[in-house]
């Protein structure tokens, strides 16, 4: 696609050149059509090898106007390859051939007996040469801003969808471990168990599901929308199923869609974490609202050792990355009577 564009692109240059030089000047001669054309053909190759068609188009200049015909535009062609060696990140090459080039015109009008360029005219193409040199470098500068976007973007997008991997099958994986040991040492409970089961299975599907979906992009009957405080109810049965006394103060609200998926990853990842590995018997989830800000605090009656007692590789850490990735903090603070999550999250004063 490229190649067709620069093919394009060298005709383009080729007939506008062809037919100035034909309106400006006495009739051309078959060797100054020619170096026209070779000149104008080299145009075509300017992204593959921009430093050589450069040269030869610089040579194709020098040759043209002493020696084939003083009229036309056949000086655009250099212009043009000069400002593609730029835009590719060579500004010291592109330089170095304007340079060059110019030294050549110096002297050659030094050297020939009739004055070609008078100073203003050499003013002006000393201007035009580094104008499109400074073009090229900006359009270089550009580019590599928007790929440096572009690829943030994508490990952002992939940093997220990796945390919303990680939340789901952590938590859910975690009470389906849970209610499987108590299948194997609770007599009486198994069916229980097993439902709890069969629920936190088919909701970590459900979601996992819809998390593939913004990969796959189509068109699926599986629920897209994501997870909020609007499901607390739901995640907080799941908890209490594993034997958890879960209390929740606080009611949920509407709230900007990042920070009410934030809200409820932090305390699903808070209540995986207990159930994991606080060894804990009771949960409290406060959920508090100011005009700029909501407050989520989880407290445990766990083993809060340092650290809480938590998962420090991606609990806490996790955790920590969605508070941050809507603006707000998160501090988890462990002793000797149990684990406190704490997170702000900004919600803005129009709520």
């Amino acid at each position: 696609m490229k190649w067709t564009k620069d093919a394009l692109w060298a005709g383009a240059v080729l007939a506008g050149v062809y037919v100035l030089t034909v309106l400006q000047g006495p009739p051309l001669e078959f060797s100054g059509f020619a170096l026209i054309v070779v000149t104008c053909a080299l145009l075509a190759f300017r992204r593959r090898f921009p430093i050589w068609v450069a040269f030869g188009t610089m040579v194709g200049c020098g040759v043209y106007y002493p020696f084939a015909g003083s009229a036309g535009p056949l000086l655009a062609t250099f212009v043009v390859a000069l400002y593609s060696v730029a835009a590719t990140g060579r500004l010291v090459v592109a330089i170095g051939i304007a340079v060059l080039a110019m030294a050549g015109i110096v002297l050659g009008e030094a050297a020939s007996p009739v004055r070609h360029l008078d100073n203003i005219s050499m003013f002006m193409l000393v201007g035009w040469l580094v104008a499109v040199i400074a073009l090229g470098a900006v359009s270089h500068g550009r580019r590599a801003l928007v790929a440096e976007a572009e690829k943030r973007a994508t490990s952002e997008e992939r940093l997220r969808i990796a945390r919303e991997l990680h939340d789901v099958l952590a938590h859910n994986i975690s009470l389906i471990n849970v209610q499987a040991s108590a299948a194997l040492h609770r007599t009486g409970q198994e069916t229980d168990a097993l439902t709890a089961i069969k629920q936190a299975s088919k909701d970590a599907l459900r979601e996992l599901r819809a998390t593939l979906g913004v990969l796959r992009q189509v068109d699926e009957q599986a629920p897209t929308r994501p997870p909020g405080l609007g499901q607390l109810s739901d995640l907080v049965e799941r908890t209490r199923a594993t034997g958890l006394a879960v209390t929740v103060d606080g009611e949920p609200r509407a709230l900007p869609a990042e920070v009410d998926l934030a809200a409820y990853r932090i305390i699903q990842e808070a209540l995986t974490n207990v159930t994991r590995h606080a060894s804990a018997r009771a949960v409290t989830v406060r959920i508090q609202y100011d005009d700029k800000d909501m407050r989520v605090r989880i407290d445990d009656d766990g083993h809060g050792a340092p650290g809480g007692g938590f998962d420090e590789g991606n609990g806490i850490r996790g955790m920590t990355e969605r508070a941050r990735s809507v603006g707000g903090e998160l501090t988890v603070r462990g002793g000797a009577t149990g684990t406190r999550v704490s997170a702000r999250l900004p919600i803005g004063g129009d709520l």
